[in-house]
């Protein structure tokens, strides 16, 4: 590990003015992920800005929703009873991540922001456009089990690891940042991107801006809902394949869908077409696999990973047909799909 200098904010002033004087630095709170990288030498900062004594550590009520501070563990957020009841499906997609541990250390602003688990990534002898730009991605011939179906590039097919970001797109959440020139909502749609020419960039942050909250909106998803994660073994893994999904139903009728994807994509992935094409249809396994197809109509999957885009197609259909019922997926069920 290289070394580093270490500082702690006392405001969120000191932090953005901490970061964005000095390049090199980087923020730190619970750490699960940006330890990990500079123990493998991926991440080798100059200066670490402390930001766990800001005030963003509360869950409190805004415009009729919930706003998650950005410095409220995962654990808390998972067992609070507000989200628990208001937004269930935020609570099973956090319940479904990490460990116990890692759950208690990891901040909702870090969650947002760690980085991909790319074998390749975390390999600082192989090439990697994300660590390095312009030096290549041997993942496309490599061994790519893991990695991108949807919306990867000829730079980069890394996916996103979180599940907590894929039940924060389905519920349509906004971030708040604050930076050098001052505040900004990002909506959650917005906040990550797809690889494109800069694999390196996994977000739209600005250099400087550090994140506040997560807001919640003022809706009612708390009945018809699932968040369903396909992988390896049933704990301490990253989901293959997950689905979060959450309806608003009149009677067998679906009145509103949103569906994001997990493990697919370089980001939490929707369509809006397949959203669109679910209102006003009967809640049929034939209407979810119309939804399917259309997410899936332009996956591109490589040697390793063609078996996502099956895998995925049922998760879809399984999810679906769990939120219409009102039967959320439990985290102990080990059925696959």
């Amino acid at each position: 590990m290289n070394r580093f200098e270490y500082t702690r904010a006392g405001t969120v002033q000191e932090a953005v003015q901490a970061l964005a004087a000095d390049p090199a630095a980087r923020f730190i709170a619970g750490g699960t992920n940006l330890v990990d990288l500079m123990k493998y030498n991926v991440e080798r900062p100059g200066r670490l800005v402390d930001i766990t004594r800001l005030p963003l550590d509360e869950i409190v009520q805004h415009a009729g929703g919930l706003r998650l501070g950005a410095l409220v563990p995962n654990a808390t957020v998972a067992y609070d009873p507000l989200v628990n009841e208001r937004y269930p499906l935020l609570a099973s997609a956090l319940l479904a991540g990490a460990s116990p541990q890692l759950r208690n250390a990891a901040t909702t602003g870090g969650n947002l922001l760690q980085r991909t688990r790319c074998y390749y990534f975390y390999d600082e002898g192989t090439p990697c456009n994300k660590r390095e730009p312009g030096s290549g991605c041997p993942a496309m011939t490599g061994v790519n089990r893991i990695h991108a179906i949807l919306g990867a590039s000829d730079t980069c097919i890394a996916t996103h690891p979180s599940d907590m970001c894929v039940a924060l797109a389905a519920l349509d959440a906004v971030v708040q940042v604050e930076g050098p020139d001052g505040r900004r909502s990002i909506p959650f749609a917005e906040f990550h991107r797809l690889p494109g020419d800069e694999p390196q960039r996994d977000t739209t942050l600005q250099r400087g801006e550090i994140v506040l909250s997560v807001d919640l909106p003022d809706e009612d998803f708390s009945t018809h809902y699932t968040y369903l994660k396909l992988r390896d073994r049933l704990s301490y893994a990253f989901a293959l394949v997950s689905v979060a999904a959450v309806l608003e139903m009149d009677g067998d009728t679906i009145r509103t869908a949103r569906l994001a994807l997990g493990g697919v994509a370089h980001k939490p992935w929707r369509n809006a077409e397949a959203e669109g094409r679910l209102q006003g249809k009967p809640a049929t396994p034939e209407t979810f696999r119309e939804a399917a197809d259309v997410i899936l109509a332009e996956a591109r999957p490589y040697a390793h990973n063609a078996f996502k885009v099956e895998l995925a197609r049922r998760a879809i259909v399984r999810g679906l047909s769990q939120a219409a019922a009102g039967t959320p997926q439990s985290q102990t069920d080990k059925r696959i799909a």
